[in-house]
């Protein structure tokens, strides 16, 4: 500041009063300020980094792979409880529900077994999902047992994650959809929806009680809830709603529609039945041509016309007509048709009002007619006989599936009630920037158990197989090196490792002797430290620091 007005002593009487307004200046006033500002550009990013993991974990979850439209039988696993059951048809419908106790303190096993295998015969039952919270393991093993007796139900079982179950439970819309049903029943039929479909299932609930993301709490609540409603209404455009099975909360996230004109829908959805074509929704209450326009290409209807079941819009539909005047026959023979498609020229069907882009869309569409951008549905398969975090010893190699997805690495559950750790240096060979390269929430991953801390809940892994474990079964946390990442979505802070992926050693505390070696101060800026010790800011007996 001084050599920037020229201020230096020449001896005058003045200069010793200037130079000591300089130092007061920048000591008061700039420092405090660029402090301040540095400090706000650091939270800002911050902040827009963790929305952007928590809507990212968001989307992927919303996309992940759904079972389909086959009966599935939902288990809300509990001990003193019971466990509660509920059975729900193809659509979705709850066609029954109970409550078992196979687990302590009743241990009523062959009878919770017996009513299992009744309700799945009634119903032809094809899946079954296990909420993930407490006694998931032991109910998967009753679920086992159930499959191993009697294999002519050919039955498969999934654990699911119940993040959430409970918020839907006890929620307006839920008392409105079940109303006759108790609380805890509802939560088993949230667990098997959620199988059939997530995403139908999760947009029922706020999408800050799922669970993914990082330091949501700290978080800026307009910015988090913008940021989640975009995905969900992005995913459910991406994807398509089927008008006629949909729910209010699933119709209110596509474009155009509001939660009013969703319940609208479904009232005249009830009143006059099924909707057997797109131009029927023009005759439901307040939906009027804007909102007809901006909807309708994301809604489905399998009924008289074929290209109402796909994602071309109602205002596409000539250019299908003249696709099928070019080719011959009719439109049901002409979607699916590849090779008379691709024997079409994007270029001779455009016009004023479609562009090529438009055409070609309409064309890979009609190839592939209302194909799901979802993956493949496929399970994980746990370890049997690790069912708590004591069973766990260093040099397991487990699957398991990814849970949440944080700056500092990914959560994995293996099985054991406790999600473990993969920190961002044990996921490759090579330097990873982000995470989500390497996994995203729901891929089956297999995972070697590196450590395991008992006393304190927490599972370091690695997604590294060859990596060598830690001396011992590491399940009593005899002195290692831990991880200290707390889950992301509790507003943990992320862990300190041996090594960071630069190769620097991260944890500076003491070896065996436990005490604390002191850290060396942070190298400062030369030009910075320059600048302070002209201004008479530096102390010399304070390591270069002043208060």
């Amino acid at each position: 500041v001084a050599r920037r007005f020229g201020v230096a002593d020449r001896g005058r009487p003045g200069d010793k009063w200037l130079g000591d307004t300089v130092r007061w200046a920048w000591r008061t006033r700039i420092l405090v300020h660029l402090g301040i500002d540095l400090r706000l550009r650091l939270r800002t990013a911050a902040e827009d980094e963790a929305v952007r993991v928590f809507a990212s974990n968001l989307r992927d979850l919303l996309l992940a792979a759904p079972a389909g439209t086959r009966a599935t039988l939902g288990l809300d696993p509990g001990f003193r409880t019971g466990v509660k059951v509920a059975v729900v048809d193809a659509t979705g419908k709850v066609v029954a529900t109970d409550v078992i106790h196979p687990h302590v303190p009743a241990n009523k096993w062959d009878q919770s077994l017996a009513t299992l295998e009744r309700l799945a015969k009634a119903h032809d039952v094809d899946l079954i999902a296990i909420g993930n919270g407490t006694a998931s393991r032991e109910t998967d093993k009753l679920a086992g047992e159930l499959i191993d007796k009697h294999p002519e139900l050919k039955l498969t079982k999934v654990m699911v994650s119940e993040a959430g179950a409970s918020v839907y439970s006890a929620s307006a819309f839920a008392s409105q959809e079940l109303p006759e049903m108790d609380v805890s029943l509802r939560g088993a039929v949230s667990i098997a929806r959620r199988l059939q479909d997530p995403l139908a299932e999760l947009v029922k609930i706020d999408p800050k009680s799922i669970g993914v993301g990082q330091y949501q709490h700290d978080l800026s609540e307009v910015k988090l809830s913008r940021s989640l409603d975009a995905v969900v209404e992005d995913c459910v455009n991406g994807v398509g709603v089927d008008v006629n099975t949909a729910s209010a909360p699933l119709l209110s996230r596509v474009s155009g529609i509001g939660s009013g004109l969703a319940e609208n829908i479904v009232a005249h959805r009830d009143a006059n039945g099924p909707f057997r074509s797109r131009k029927a929704l023009k005759d439901v209450a307040r939906l009027g041509p804007k909102a007809y326009e901006q909807c309708a290409g994301f809604l489905r209807i399998r009924g008289d016309d074929p290209l109402d079941a796909s994602s071309v819009h109602p205002e596409a539909y000539p250019v299908v007509r003249a696709m099928v005047k070019r080719t011959g026959g009719d439109v049901a023979s002409l979607i699916g048709n590849t090779g008379v498609l691709r024997s079409l020229r994007a270029d001779d069907f455009v016009d004023e009002k479609f562009g090529l882009p438009t055409v070609s869309d309409i064309l890979r569409e009609l190839e592939k007619p209302g194909r799901d951008p979802r993956p493949a549905f496929k399970t994980a398969t746990f370890k049997e006989g690790v069912e708590k975090i004591g069973d766990l010893a260093s040099g397991m190699v487990l699957e398991g599936v990814v849970t949440n997805v944080a700056a500092f690495g990914a959560f994995v559950d293996i099985g054991v009630h406790q999600d473990g750790l993969v920190h961002v240096s044990a996921m490759s060979r090579t330097f990873v920037k982000d995470p989500r390269d390497v996994v995203k929430p729901g891929d089956i991953v297999k995972v070697k158990v590196m450590d395991v801390d008992v006393p304190r809940k927490r599972i370091s892994l690695t997604l590294r197989l060859d990596d060598e474990a830690a001396a011992g079964t590491g399940s009593q946390g005899g002195g290692q090196r831990r991880e200290r990442g707390e889950r992301g979505g509790q507003g943990g802070r992320p862990p300190r490792q041996r090594q960071g992926q630069g190769g620097q050693d991260r944890d500076r505390r003491g070896g065996s002797g436990g005490g604390s070696a002191r850290q060396a101060p942070a190298p400062v800026n030369s030009a910075m430290a320059d600048a302070l010790r002209r201004a008479g800011l530096t102390d010399p007996d304070r390591g270069g620091r002043k208060r």
